[in-house]
């Protein structure tokens, strides 16, 4: 594991599972989908296009504190419309980089076909990152001892 590795190996690893909704469901059905699922956000899928993706931030900012009712709200009308997503071969780097910078914390990764092919989040950033310097720590202890056949 290494911070150039790209993040199709991370989610090889973490799995592709998707979870995501139609833009005309409602925000009570998004946050049960969260709650079930145990994520932080889904994307929305509109036929076979990404077009938006909603967070337990969004609801919290756009329902909650606007005093909206969630099971009368559309998934459309808070969701984060185009989201700004990465393809396969960006490298785990560049991809805690620009969530760094647009300081997001879920990610869509999209295939080479314009299909999505999973979602990071910075969770799943950090953990891979935290192995990566493990296995860079674990390396130069052996060599340091001597021991090549690591």
């Amino acid at each position: 594991m290494r911070v150039l590795d790209r993040v199709s190996m991370l989610l090889k690893q973490k799995g592709g599972g998707i979870f995501s909704l139609p833009p005309d469901a409602s925000v009570y059905s998004a946050i049960e989908m969260m709650a079930d699922k145990r994520v932080g956000a889904l994307l929305v899928i509109d036929g076979d296009q990404l077009v938006g993706i909603i967070s337990e931030r969004d609801y919290a900012r756009k329902v909650i504190l606007q005093g909206r009712s969630s099971k009368d709200t559309f998934v459309r009308e808070i969701m984060t419309p185009s989201p700004i997503t990465i393809r396969c071969d960006t490298s785990v780097e560049d991809a805690m980089r620009t969530m760094t910078d647009n300081r997001i914390r879920h990610l869509p990764v999209i295939n080479s076909d314009g299909t999505v092919a999973g979602v990071l989040s910075i969770g799943d950033l950090v953990n891979w990152i935290v192995s990566a310097q493990d296995d860079t720590i674990a390396h130069m202890e052996h060599y340091i001892a001597g021991d090549l056949s690591h």
